[in-house]
């Protein structure tokens, strides 16, 4: 009987250095090569490498298209230039404001200081009323007693007024003044040095923290008054 052969394991053979890209290269240096190494490169290596970034002094000493920066110094003094112009524009802004707010603050008061005058203006009718009681001059004397209550409640009320700015002008005696009196009568005066002064006053005037909201109605000595 003849034995059979058992199989023998083959082992592999080892690479030949002519299946190495080198190899390729050496071998068949022509297109063929160069074909055969770009199959047996990967392609993440194939990739030609990032550019180079240009040296610091070349970034610097040119601009766009070539054209050179400007210089530090002329840099530092355009800005200072436009630092100069911010602070002058916030100064002309804040004396701005400052004006407007003053403004304001002067309307405000002469907004109040007229309402307050229209007010004060509407309690005229009542100091009258007052004068004439305590004048006499109405058709019934009151008593002592209720004279001297008017006269005390009369104090004290002009008093809260005149705190407040109102001012009663009752110009007997006085030089007669057109821009706060007005001349209703006139009369021959008793000596030259009384000419043009008032004689007497129909109706007391009054001002209002400075301002006239009623001349007083007066009778003034005059020349022209004679005959």
């Amino acid at each position: 009987m003849t034995k059979k052969r058992r199989p023998q394991h083959q082992k592999p053979t080892p690479a030949k250095e002519a299946d190495t890209p080198e190899a390729v290269l050496e071998a068949e240096p022509g297109a063929e090569g160069a074909e055969a190494l770009e199959e047996s490169v990967p392609a993440s290596q194939a990739e030609p490498p990032s550019a180079v970034p240009s040296p610091p002094g070349e970034a610097e000493g040119a601009g766009t298209a070539g054209v050179p920066l400007e210089i530090p110094r002329e840099a530092v003094r355009r800005l200072e230039d436009e630092l100069d112009e911010l602070q002058d524009r916030h100064a002309r802004l804040a004396a701005e404001f400052d004006n407007y707010r003053k403004r304001v603050n002067r309307e405000r008061v002469q907004l109040g200081d007229r309402a307050q005058g229209a007010f004060a203006i509407r309690l005229l009718d009542v100091l009258d009323d007052l004068d004439r009681i305590l004048a006499g001059t109405g058709t019934s004397t009151p008593s002592p007693a209720v004279h001297e209550a008017l006269v005390l409640v009369d104090k004290k009320f002009r008093k809260e007024l005149e705190t407040a700015g109102l001012e009663r002008i009752d110009p007997v005696g006085e030089r007669f003044d057109p821009s706060v009196h007005e001349a209703v009568a006139a009369l021959a005066p008793p000596t030259p040095e009384q000419d043009d002064h008032v004689a007497a006053t129909f109706q007391a005037g009054y001002l209002f923290k400075g301002t006239l909201i009623r001349p007083a109605r007066v009778q003034v000595y005059s020349d022209q008054g004679q005959g």
